[in-house]
This record gives C-alpha cells, sequence and structure tokens, in this order.
C-alpha cells in the first residue's frame, strides 16, 4: 500500500487521524516518495473533527483518485454521519480491489455496509461494546490494530502510529519503521496485541490478585451478573473475604460496585448505540427497563432517555 485515502467523518478523532497521516510524512523524509495520502469529505468541504477544528479536505469521496487503501476515520456518533452514498462509495471501493479499512469508530461504517464477514475488527475500547450488540457476528477485538489482506483497522489515538509503523515494517522493512519511531520519541515500537487501556490493577488502584480477578469477572459479565457468591467462588475466596477486599481497597460492597459497572456500561451503550434503553438496560443485566432507569437517575442525575437525547 502506497497510496491512502482518508475518509472525514464529522466529529472525527483528530488524534487519530494525525497519528496515521504523520508516520507517512515521516517515512518520506527517509525513503523519499514511499507514500502519498489524500483527506476527503462527502463534499470536498473542510470538515470539523471532535475537538472542534476544521480541517480541509483534498476533494469529495465520491470524486477522488483511486487509491491503494481508504480508511475511514470516525469518533463519536459515526452512523450518524454514514450517508447511504458513502456506504455504496465504500462497496464500489471494495469491488475494485481496495483493501479498506477503519479509524477509532470508522469499522461501524464498514460494519454497516456489510463489509465485514470473517475478517478481525478492531475500533475505539468504549465503542467495542455497541459495537458487538449492533454486529454481533462480527470479529470485533481489543487489539491495537488489526492488519488483513483487505481489511485494516486500528483503534485510535495513537495506536493508529502502531498499525503504520507495522505497516512500513512489512513493505519496507524493521529499519525504517524504526526510524519513523524514534522521531516520535517513542520508548518502543507496540505489539498488535499490546493493550488498549490499562491494567485492570493500574485502572482501579489496586494490588490485590484476587480483587483484580474479581474485577475482571464483573466486567465480562455485564449482561448476566454474578451474584457475591458465585464471584467468591470464581476468585477461590469465601463471600466474607471478597467484601473485606472491596471495602478496603474501593470504598464500597462489591454488588454496589457492580452496579456502578453495569451503570457506566449503560452510559456508554446510550451514547454509542442505536439501542432502545429497554435493550440496553437488558445488555446490562436489569431485569426491567424501569429498575435500569430508577438506577440510572439516582446515579448520573437525568433519566436514561435524556441521555439518548443528548448523545
Amino acid at each position: 500500500m502506497r497510496d491512502f485515502s482518508f475518509v472525514l467523518l464529522p466529529e472525527f478523532s483528530m488524534l487519530g487521524l494525525l497519528a496515521a497521516t504523520e508516520p507517512l510524512r515521516v517515512a518520506n523524509r527517509f525513503h523519499g516518495g514511499a507514500y502519498r495520502w489524500r483527506l476527503l469529505s462527502a463534499d470536498g468541504r473542510p470538515v470539523v473533527a471532535s475537538n472542534g477544528m476544521s480541517l480541509a479536505a483534498h476533494g469529495a469521496w465520491g470524486e477522488s483518485e483511486a487509491a491503494d487503501a481508504v480508511l475511514v476515520v470516525a469518533g463519536f456518533h459515526p452512523l450518524r454521519h454514514g450517508s447511504a452514498g458513502l456506504l455504496a462509495w465504500l462497496r464500489g471501493q471494495d469491488a475494485a480491489g481496495r483493501v479498506l479499512g477503519g479509524i477509532d469508530t470508522g469499522c461501524f461504517i464498514l460494519a454497516e455496509a456489510g463489509l465485514f464477514r470473517q475478517q478481525r475488527l478492531t475500533l475505539h475500547w468504549e465503542a467495542l461494546p455497541a459495537f458487538r450488540e449492533r454486529y454481533p457476528l462480527l470479529n470485533a477485538t481489543q487489539e491495537l490494530y488489526e492488519l488483513g489482506p483487505r481489511r485494516i483497522s486500528s483503534a485510535g489515538g495513537t495506536a493508529s502510529i502502531d498499525m503504520m509503523l507495522a505497516l512500513m515494517a512489512r513493505s519496507h522493512g524493521h529499519d525504517l519503521a524504526v526510524q519513523v519511531s524514534e522521531q516520535f520519541v517513542l520508548g518502543r515500537i507496540r505489539a498488535q496485541s499490546d493493550h488498549q487501556r490499562l491494567e485492570l490493577g493500574a485502572r482501579y488502584g489496586v494490588h490485590s490478585r484476587k480483587l483484580i480477578q474479581a474485577l475482571a469477572l464483573m466486567e465480562k459479565h455485564m449482561d448476566a451478573p454474578l451474584d457475591s457468591e458465585a464471584l467468591a467462588a470464581g476468585v477461590g475466596v469465601t463471600a466474607r473475604q471478597l467484601q473485606r477486599l472491596f471495602r478496603a481497597q474501593l470504598g464500597a460492597a462489591p454488588n454496589v460496585f457492580y452496579l456502578g459497572l453495569r451503570l457506566e456500561h449503560g452510559r456508554r451503550l446510550l451514547r454509542q448505540s442505536g439501542l432502545n434503553v429497554t435493550q440496553v438496560s437488558a445488555a446490562c443485566g436489569f431485569e426491567s427497563a424501569s429498575y435500569f432507569a430508577r438506577a440510572y437517575r439516582r446515579r448520573f442525575g437525568c433519566a436514561p432517555g435524556v441521555e439518548r437525547r443528548e448523545a
């Protein structure tokens, strides 16, 4: 892949885009003419990113030159900005043999166009639950990036740098990737399988191995919550010991902390998926939408429906 077209959707991630294009610029310093790229919008006009900054496009995607790879760069509310015309155009690019990909939440658009089947894909961790709810048959991972023969994707943010370095190493050798990496003052080139998020212990500021295991179980079982006895058995402690661990290191009982995790999960789904309140409540393990709504209001000070309208 030498020529890249980046399709910018309104509210796209500026960092995700720059982390993909800057490595190409630096690579050309060491390997002249190795890469070309262009920025495309629906009408060829500037696009406003999620940070409020406007970026000029080189042209409209419907009138652009052929490229080796077409990457959709998105951020907040990707499906709100994925027009029928764009979906049809992407299907045409696929039929023409282009490599297609997504940055941050760009894979929502490719999935909506029916352009993923068995291929692995990744996207930003915060949008992953909503993606899996909408496309349960697709193979969405938590990797930093995914590189397949015809599909590539990055989780956005600085993961786009890692994806581009991997592509450079594949096309021009490891030495070029190292040169580019050093220009960005990176301590190392991250592997594809590196975590998108901080490890659980660092994220919650805890060190107990048993507590970390319990948190992992909670995150894994959002839609069918485990009771305290099952959680304790899953990590090899008694329910009383688990209570003590949570209260000592997290300041809350396990069931209270678990409820908070599920409500945060619901908030992300409301903001980023097309699921209605009843569907979100089920995805978060609540027996009824009314119970979910009451718990949601207590925690966030507004009804779930208000969250959906404001998202």
